[in-house]
């Protein structure tokens, strides 16, 4: 069976991010959604809340996975024999950070990094800037899944 993984922090998911998964579940039998768990920073949404957001997002996939992961990415693809990783790059400046953690990782383990190229139509999205953008009113309606965007009403009381 040949695996990969789509990992991230997804606070929220967007379309973006689901572009790229949608894209890694036509290519591999299962698609793991590895959720970054960071003690760290405070997300707008709890670990839980994100991985249900992501399940009813990936509904329509029956071969996705979503779980939570906390260290090392490579630790959490050799614990599910997963030998790829599935990151979507946006620009040249993705680039650079991910062909360290590519180079790094692949050295760890030995796990593989596959590098899509983001839609153009979501080429500038990120969850930093749909949270932001939700914060002072924005319309995010056509950057996020229809769950997402109710989520983010309600946490930003914008119903």
């Amino acid at each position: 069976m040949r695996r990969a993984v789509c990992p991230g922090s997804f606070d929220p998911i967007t379309n973006g991010h689901l572009d790229i998964i949608s894209r890694a579940s036509r290519l591999y039998d299962e698609v793991y959604v590895a959720v970054m768990i960071n003690k760290a920073k405070k997300g707008l949404f709890e670990i839980e809340e994100r991985i249900d957001l992501i399940r009813q997002a990936t509904a329509e996939f029956e071969n996705v996975r979503v779980e939570a992961f906390h260290g090392l990415l490579v630790d959490f693809c050799k614990q599910r024999d997963i030998p790829a990783i599935v990151k979507g790059l946006r620009a040249v400046s993705d680039f650079d950070y991910e062909l360290q953690m590519a180079q790094m990782n692949n050295g760890l383990t030995g796990v593989e990094t596959l590098f899509v190229p983001t839609n153009p139509t979501y080429s500038f999205l990120s969850s930093s800037l749909v949270k932001e953008v939700a914060t002072w009113g924005g319309d995010v309606a056509h950057l996020v899944p229809p769950v997402v965007l109710e989520a983010l009403n309600k946490r930003l009381r914008k119903d």
